[in-house]
């Protein structure tokens, strides 16, 4: 029984309206943070958790990932999945598992730095037997993100629209996604990963949370992306 994760998916295809102010001609996970493009942070803290193949869910100017990437992956371990139309978050990571060999696989946003730790992550959904587990990041005074509620056993009980909360957790946005149970689902090809998987089938109780109190920033806002240019060091 496979044991270790050493695929990710990172959907890098988002268009990035909000932060189009601050970066206007790059899609958002390539905006320059410190002289090298935002989605390398999440590269390098996901080779440093083990993954050592990846694919990259690519739509909007994914001309503009192909030099970085020859670059980055001199090995060539890396896959491109390219959406000739919008599909939505799921119907990224549709697409992109028909590249993916093992069974198990990180899904990551590209425009997202959450340093999980996978072996905790990925040994926690192993021992739940999940069909997805979604790491979660505790906040406090926070109105941009929806809250996620669990239930004694983990198992995610309740998914909380965007509004204030004083204090909750939220999901940070990496995930461990057992592939064959999510393809089993027949999801049309464009569909939200969130909203249509998620949160239409956490009810069945195989869709887990694990809270992982660590390094947290989401860079689809100005003011988040800012404050990326001064914490991101290195």
């Amino acid at each position: 029984m496979q044991q270790n994760i050493t695929e990710a998916i990172i959907l890098a295809g988002g268009l990035g309206t909000r932060l189009r102010s601050a970066v206007p001609d790059v899609p958002k996970c390539m905006a320059p943070v410190n002289g090298r493009p935002f989605i390398t942070w999440v590269i390098d803290h996901l080779k440093e958790q083990g993954i050592e193949h990846f694919v990259f869910a690519l739509g909007y100017k994914n001309e503009a990932f192909l030099e970085l990437l020859d670059r980055y992956f001199p090995a060539g371990n890396y896959r491109i999945s390219v959406e000739e139309e919008p599909l939505g978050t799921g119907g990224a990571v549709q697409l992109a598992c028909s590249k993916i060999k093992g069974s198990q696989v990180v899904v990551a946003n590209g425009d997202t730095l959450f340093r999980v730790n996978m072996k905790e992550v990925a040994a926690f959904h192993f021992y739940k037997k999940a069909a997805c587990t979604l790491t979660l990041k505790p906040m406090k005074d926070f109105s941009r993100y929806g809250a996620v509620e669990t239930g004694p056993d983990a198992a995610i009980s309740h998914f909380r629209e965007k509004q204030y909360f004083p204090e909750g957790l939220i999901n940070g946005g990496v995930y461990v996604l057992d592939k064959h149970l999510f393809l089993s689902k027949k999801l049309p090809s464009q569909f939200s990963f969130e909203k249509d998987f998620l949160e239409k089938f956490y009810t069945e109780g195989n869709i887990y949370g694990i809270v992982q109190d660590v390094y947290f920033i989401d860079i689809g806002i100005p003011e988040d992306y800012a404050r990326a240019g001064e914490e991101l060091i290195g």
